[in-house]
């Protein structure tokens, strides 16, 4: 079969489609082709997809930001630098799961941190931000004690609502190739 002047006034043979090898001969074997699908628009990312990024998301930051408060509150610290602590934590601990989980799949370290920082940076922030505004604004949250109902319902409870804003944010960002996307690419 011939083609002209779809590449302007050259002509190309392409007979032998059915045959692997004279397409090869032509035009190579194209294998990094193979790895990433159609070259269509990207698939919209699942719900399921979301919820299972926000959710390991979340345990990075409930980690550190748990272990920060727990930190801070036995140190003696005052409001602020608890919380820029457990703030740093949450950050530490969600990069750190997904950099453990792509290095473990080969990546070497140098490339796996801009991976974690790519996956989780937006994430992160989202949950970090709504889950400290809801613990700052609420009456109390900020004084009580580890001990006290008021400090955990507030901590907990942040994070229930930080979990159902930063899924369709996740669920966006996946969607275009960003965000958890990058860490799908290297399992």
């Amino acid at each position: 079969m011939e083609h002209t002047g779809r590449h302007g006034d050259t002509t190309h043979d392409h007979g032998g489609h059915g045959d692997p090898a004279g397409h090869e001969a032509r035009h190579g074997t194209h294998t990094a082709h193979t790895a990433h699908g159609t070259h269509g628009p990207r698939a919209g990312a699942s719900w399921s997809m979301a919820v299972k990024a926000t959710l390991h998301c979340l345990t990075g930051c409930a980690v550190g930001e748990i272990l920060g408060m727990v930190v801070g509150t036995a140190l003696g610290w005052s409001n602020l630098p608890t919380m820029v602590l457990a703030i740093a934590l949450a950050f530490l601990f969600g990069y750190s799961f997904t950099l453990f989980a792509v290095v473990r799949a080969g990546l070497d370290l140098k490339s796996a941190i801009k991976v974690a920082l790519a996956a989780d940076t937006v994430s992160i922030a989202v949950m970090e931000a709504v889950d400290n505004g809801i613990v700052a604004l609420t009456p109390g949250a900020m004084d009580a004690h580890l001990s006290d109902g008021l400090f955990w319902s507030a901590l907990l409870g942040g994070f229930a609502v930080a979990f159902l804003i930063t899924t369709p944010v996740n669920k966006w960002m996946i969607g275009r190739g960003r965000g958890h996307a990058v860490v799908h690419a290297h399992h």
